[in-house]
């Protein structure tokens, strides 16, 4: 009988959602089990087994020098490397600090700033290594993930979505929160994966599963700005959970060039 494929789990700098989404899968856990030999996951296992995986799935974003060390060990120890969640794959809300003063962030937060060993940037796992998939979502859907294991384990390739959250808006009938209420959305640039979750719940998106392939986020906050948002209310949204992703990160700076990030 041929040996389970090896799949491990690795987190940095995040909140541990995105682990707990695959913790989360319950009854489908225990088909992955049987279905993989899951060798590393600290979050859900004391048994740790070295590598080389099959697949090493990463949570978190690299913030630290140490991190950039680690990222690179996790990925010469994995065939297939999937980062999972807006941090892996965008930077996080921790991306926040990139138009900050990071050193005033330390001060602020921290009694003994001197103790804390951050780098001045949040970055995506892609920003240091090669990555070979990306799942998004803040936290991510599941049922992605279960998708994409089971596509892994049938030797076919993953296909996450690239159209925007618009489309799946329509697929559940949702009334356009920007075209019925002018509530500023970025569902038409955002990533489909989460089912049109807050337009649901009568909630603009705010794009925590990244930009899509296509998306053209600047013209979108000019008409949002023709109408009644200001450019105030328009840069926490796209300075938000995936905010650091390229067209994110050029709308939000062309609304605040004195902050603009410079890479």
């Amino acid at each position: 009988m041929a040996a389970k494929p090896t799949i491990a789990v690795f987190k940095f700098a995040s909140c541990d959602g995105c682990q707990l989404s695959l913790l989360s899968l319950e009854d489908e856990l225990l088909l992955i089990a049987d279905c993989f030999d899951v060798a590393y996951f600290p979050e859900a296992r004391s048994r740790q087994v070295a590598g080389p995986y099959d697949v090493g799935l990463v949570e978190g974003s690299i913030s630290t020098a140490e991190d950039i060390d680690r990222i690179q060990e996790v990925r010469r120890q994995c065939r297939t490397l999937v980062t999972i969640g807006a941090c892996a794959t965008a930077g996080g809300i921790q991306a926040l600090r990139n138009w900050a003063d990071h050193a005033e962030f330390q001060r602020y937060v921290y009694a003994e700033p001197a103790f804390v060993d951050s780098l001045a940037t949040s970055t995506p796992v892609a920003a240091h290594v090669k990555v070979d998939y990306e799942l998004r979502g803040c936290p991510i859907d599941k049922g992605q993930l279960l998708t994409f294991l089971s596509a892994m384990l049938r030797g076919a390739t993953p296909r996450p979505a690239t159209y925007s959250v618009c489309v799946e808006c329509k697929r559940r009938s949702l009334v356009c929160l920007a075209v019925s209420r002018g509530v500023p959305c970025l569902g038409p640039v955002t990533q489909a994966g989460c089912g049109a979750l807050c337009p649901s719940f009568g909630r603009g998106c705010f794009g925590c599963f990244g930009p899509h392939p296509t998306a053209n986020v600047v013209p979108l906050l000019d008409q949002y700005q023709a109408g009644e948002a200001s450019g105030e209310e328009l840069l926490p949204l796209v300075r938000g959970y995936t905010g650091y992703a390229s067209a994110f990160r050029e709308a939000g700076d062309a609304i605040d060039p004195e902050r603009a990030d410079h890479e």
